[in-house]
This record gives structure tokens, sequence and C-alpha cells, in this order.
């Protein structure tokens, strides 16, 4: 059975800039895998080239498949991807916001039913559902843009550094609501984190990335405990 995800010798490119130089990576369905290194290691680069929102040569194949070229397509083959920023929309409400996650979805009649899980998740975006979400902290837009990526019903889930200016209280309350999605609805996990002892507490398996390229991989309780993976690669 093939990975949920894989990619082989991914390049990215912006303009002139190769961003990434041959990247190949996997994720197993119901898994987490973070995505470590410095900045402009080409973590973010990854995620885009996933989502088809950078130019990118090289292969990614997603059930076996190949993956969509747009991120229309890519989304409808149940992929979400939460762009660092939260990319929330600030004029439209909660609600609004929500909604706008479904849009590939064709089956209209369970999205209110859908809407009632994100609701469990996130009790306080019932409450503001008519709120315009740009009057949200920063804690409550990144939850609303986790939230909006669920109504997709995703079967993968890409994070974008989610505990980016984020207090450690909503970080870790963010981070646990990830993991019963990944414990209890099977949701696999490709998150980017500059927090290296977090996200290695939360992943299956992670890939350091260097300069645009894998330079290690492996399970995350063995890098995490690795001395000179953590002085040369993770600055703890």
């Amino acid at each position: 059975m093939p990975p949920l995800l894989e990619l082989k010798g991914v390049e990215a490119r912006y303009g002139a800039v190769k961003a990434l130089h041959g990247v190949d990576i996997t994720v197993e369905e119901g898994e987490i895998v973070a995505l470590l290194g410095p900045n402009g290691a080409g973590k973010t680069s990854t995620l885009r080239a996933i989502s088809g929102t950078v130019r990118r040569s090289g292969e990614i194949r997603y059930s076996g498949r190949a993956i969509g070229r747009t991120p229309e397509a890519v989304a409808r083959q149940w992929i979400a991807h939460v762009p660092e920023g939260r990319g929330t929309f600030a004029e439209l409400s909660v609600l609004e916001n929500l909604k706008l996650g479904a849009y590939p979805r064709r089956d209209r009649r369970n999205v209110k039913r859908d809407l009632g899980r994100v609701y469990s998740y996130f009790p306080f975006l019932r409450e503001r559902e008519k709120q315009p979400a740009g009057t949200l902290s920063g804690g409550e837009q990144q939850m609303l843009a986790l939230g909006r990526a669920l109504m997709l019903r995703p079967a993968l889930l890409m994070l974008d550094e989610p505990s980016l200016g984020l207090a450690p209280l909503v970080v870790r309350e963010l981070f646990r609501i990830v993991g019963l999605l990944n414990a209890e609805e099977k949701i696999a996990v490709l998150v980017v984190e500059q927090n290296a002892i977090l996200a290695l507490n939360a992943a299956h398996r992670a890939y350091v990335l260097e300069a645009g390229r894998v330079v290690l991989s492996g399970p995350s309780a063995e890098l995490s405990v690795d001395e000179s993976v953590r002085r040369s690669y993770l600055g703890y």
C-alpha cells in the first residue's frame, strides 16, 4: 500500500531562486510528521509545493496518484493547508470563514453536521459566529483557521508555524486538539514548526531541512534524545 503522501526529488522556485533541491519525504495514513530546520530551510516551500502555490518539479503522489497542480485541485483531494499567518478573512464573520472551508465539498447536507463537529472542538467559535474574524485575538484566529480547515473533512492537514506569536497556553491547547484529531479521527498531519521540542513531542516522525534539502530524518523519539542532532540542527 502506498504512503498517503510521497515526495520524490521535489524542487521549488520563486522566479530564478530555487528554494527546494530534491526533497524526499513521506507521510503515512494517520501519522503526524514534523518538518524542522532554521528559517529559510525550505519548510514552508515544501508545504507550498504540495498545495500547488509555488512553481515545482519532481514527483508528488497522494494515495498513489499524482497530486493536483492547483490549490483548488489539491483541496478536492481532501488536503487542507493552514498557512503561516492563519489566512483568515478579517471582514467576514466567523461562520462565513468556516463555511468557506467547505467550498470544495459536494455533500452539502453534511456540512451543517460538520459545523457542529468544529464547534465541539472550539466552543467559543459558536458563541462568536457572527463576529468579524478580524476582531478575534491571534490565538482565536489560529483556532478559526484550523476549524475552517476541518470543514473540508481532510485526510491530510498541513500546518505552517501554528504556534507563531501565540501564548504558551494557547499553543498547548492547539496541539492538544491536533493530537485529538489525529488519534480520534485518524487525520494525518504534516506540520512545520520552529519549536523543535513541541513538534517532536507531537509527531511520530520528523524531517530536518537545511538550505532546501533533507539532511536528517527519523522517529521523533530518537531525534529528540540525540545530543549531536539537537546541537547541530534543532537549537536546544
